[in-house]
């Protein structure tokens, strides 16, 4: 093997590790905010679901009795 190839191989090897480490932090970057979103959209959730209840028994306590 020539030294010129060798020295090639070396290079793309390291630009190749660059390029992972890069992408190991998008992806990482990536997780920490789909992480962040599902907690806020958990909070959402929650939310709507004792906004939901509150709601329905605001509309029972303000029906009219069964007799009118």
């Amino acid at each position: 093997m020539s030294d010129d190839r060798l020295i090639d191989i070396e290079t793309k090897l390291a630009y190749q590790e660059d390029l992972i480490e890069a992408l190991n932090k998008v992806v990482s970057d990536q997780q920490l905010k789909i992480d962040e979103l599902e907690k806020a959209c958990r909070k959402m959730v929650d939310r709507l679901v004792d906004l939901s209840e509150a709601f329905e028994s605001a509309q029972i306590e303000d029906a009219p009795p069964p007799h009118y």
